[in-house]
């Protein structure tokens, strides 16, 4: 007998310690530098070796399956966050985007740059979802390569890192993985392949990964060697099947949540307990009734307060005079003390009397039957003719 197995029978092993970014960038921003100057990169153009230009793709067709992205030269530039951070004309204007020359290291303007040269923060909120933190537009689907911008259909927060020189070690692998792109972000795990020169880096936010994806592009670990950095596809284990969709869960919650104002949370429940007469365990505030001078010396300080939600049966314990003059209490939330009284009076009403009866049901309004025919006094006609 086969027997499947459901997500929620799936369990999740804890994930390791992310590893944390390092070095840090700087607290306190100066203005950015200028990390190139106009003229220094040398731009080499790919040599073409298809047989067929493709003026679709506005490229050469049927040669080295290697493009321009993934070529085997070295790149000229490498950011360094620690020393190209800082101040640029986008803090004052608003922009929210990176700068993608800075992300290679190779931005010419400085503080005089349109945008950010900062590294983009987990909890930042970009004004269009369907780009990067480049400002880039993402497609529907990936490249055949696994290269470019990406897609908006999925968060994919997972690089493949190709061209390896693995010179011990899976362990010592790595650890030098580790050390390179630990710069751009927080890890969340690394996971090698052991005599295949491939590893594959999952940061916990994805705008460090699409940061990370261009800043080592082409660059060098330990061995000097080329790297080939891309998008990573789906990975096909069930388990962290499951707890992606899981992390997914918990940030929708998360994010509703912080929108929604606390408030109504706390009116809607109280409505829902009153009409299912159940008494919830946090009654609100407590408001202190006045008391003469005389009496507080017989009354013990539990008398001295009530609840709010208690409803008639603790407005009847004070005298009638008393009861008078007291001023009603500011409300808390969105329904006042009155409303909140007239609830609790209402419920206990309907507590005694039992369950309410069911409402009656109606009858079905009668079927009319229209006459056949083409019915051509059905437009609103007074006149027959």
């Amino acid at each position: 007998m086969s027997s499947t197995i459901t997500e929620t029978e799936i369990e999740v092993p804890p994930l390791p310690p992310p590893i944390p970014q390092a070095p840090r960038p700087p607290k306190k921003l100066k203005p950015a530098r200028k990390q190139v100057k106009p003229g220094d990169v040398v731009k080499t153009e790919t040599v073409q070796t298809g047989k067929e230009y493709n003026i679709w793709y506005n490229k050469w067709a049927g040669g080295d399956r290697e493009d321009s992205y993934s070529n085997k030269t070295k790149s000229q530039t490498r950011c360094n966050i620690k020393n190209d951070t800082g101040l640029t004309r986008a803090n004052t204007t608003g922009m929210k985007y990176t700068c993608l020359f800075f992300a290679r290291g190779c931005c010419p303007y400085g503080w005089e740059c349109e945008y950010r040269h900062t590294l983009p923060t987990a909890n930042e909120d970009l004004p269009d979802s369907s780009k990067d933190c480049f400002a880039r537009d993402k497609f529907a689907d990936y490249r055949d390569d696994m290269g470019g911008v990406g897609s908006f259909n999925r968060q994919n927060r997972t690089l493949y890192v190709g061209r390896i020189k693995e010179t011990g070690t899976g362990p010592e692998t790595e650890e030098v993985v580790a050390r390179h792109f630990r710069e751009w972000g927080t890890i969340e795990r690394i996971r090698v392949l052991q005599y295949r020169s491939v590893a594959f880096v999952t940061y916990v936010s994805e705008f460090n990964a699409q940061f990370a994806k261009e800043a080592m592009a082409c660059q060098s670990l330990d061995n000097d060697e080329i790297l080939n950095v891309r998008w990573a596809t789906e990975d096909p284990n069930p388990v962290q099947k499951v707890a992606e969709k899981r992390r997914l869960e918990v940030m929708g919650q998360e994010a509703i949540q912080a929108r929604m104002d606390p408030r109504i949370v706390d009116a809607m429940r109280a409505v829902r307990a009153l009409e299912d007469g159940v008494e919830l365990e946090d009654e609100g505030p407590e408001v202190e009734e006045p008391q003469d001078d005389d009496e507080d010396e017989d009354m013990e300080p539990e008398a001295k307060r009530r609840r709010i939600e208690n409803g008639p049966s603790a407005s009847a314990s004070p005298p009638l005079s008393q009861a008078e003059s007291e001023t009603p209490p500011n409300p808390t939330g969105l329904l006042s003390a009155d409303t909140l009284e007239g609830l609790k009076y209402f419920a206990e009403i309907r507590k005694r009397n039992g369950a309410t009866a069911a409402p009656q049901q109606r009858a079905p309004p009668p079927v009319v039957v229209k006459p056949a025919g083409l019915g051509l006094a059905d437009y609103g006609s007074d006149d027959e003719d």
